[in-house]
């Protein structure tokens, strides 16, 4: 199970929010390339890029700095999202050495762009899926809709998308432990990798995914925590390696 650190991308800064909301946030580094660095010299095996600006304007604002970071990192598999609504924008991450994309909003709103987007970058397509009490929100978090996440990831099985990145933004930011159950049940109901993400805070939590990880949960995102040292990420990668051990009553 991967531990990946989040950089989220706010007016060229490297920021966390609580809860998805823009004006409720957290300024970590002017320097979000230092800050990459940082996280890959303390062993991260991939990063996970959010460009919030993006989220909002439905096109990159950020990715300038994001293709700093894949220049600086070549070899460090990086994944993207916000603002991911064109194929060209796609095209265009990919070239510059990002080896994911998070397709979000376009994923709730027109489905058939995953399908299109898996087609033409085989390997290369994630789904981002943020939901609050179960369903899906949109928009940077802005609208929730009547979409039952558990749904939409089962929509996307057979169109070849390598992942789903699943938040639940009622504790995103907010320090107070991931939902190992609601992780487990979609990615055990989708039969898809999850990637979790929201409220992960101290080795408790990835204590917690590890013993789901059969279920189908391959990683974990990490942001808040590791920025205020609740979780150090070394750790927790040598945590999330160590061979799980089944006991059976």
């Amino acid at each position: 199970m991967l531990i990946i650190p989040a950089i989220d991308l706010k007016d060229g800064k490297c920021v966390r929010l609580k809860q998805g909301r823009m004006e409720d946030d957290t300024v970590f580094s002017d320097d979000p390339v230092a800050m990459a660095r940082r996280w890959v010299e303390e062993g991260a095996r991939r990063l996970h890029l959010v460009d919030l600006n993006g989220a909002f304007a439905g096109e990159p604002v950020n990715g300038g700095i994001v293709r700093e970071i894949a220049r600086a990192f070549p070899q460090l598999p990086i994944q993207i999202g916000g603002g991911i609504r064109s194929l060209d924008t796609i095209r265009a991450y990919l070239d510059a050495g990002v080896q994911f994309v998070i397709i979000g909003t376009k994923a709730v709103k027109e489905p058939q762009f995953v399908k299109d987007a898996c087609r033409e970058f085989p390997g290369h397509i994630i789904v981002g899926i943020d939901a609050k009490n179960g369903m899906v929100a949109t928009d940077g978090w802005a609208d929730v809709s009547s979409v039952r996440a558990v749904d939409l990831a089962t929509q996307f099985r057979d169109d070849g998308v390598s992942a789903i990145v699943y938040t639940d933004i009622a504790r995103d930011g907010m320090m107070q432990g991931v939902n190992v159950e609601e992780t487990a049940r979609l990615a055990r109901d989708s039969a898809m990798p999850v990637i979790a993400s929201g409220g992960v805070t101290n080795l408790d939590d990835i204590h917690r995914l590890k013993a789901a990880a059969h279920d189908g949960i391959v990683g974990a995102i990490t942001g808040r925590a590791i920025y205020e040292g609740t979780l150090d990420l070394r750790t927790a990668q040598e945590l999330a390696d160590q061979p799980s051990v089944n006991v059976k009553a």
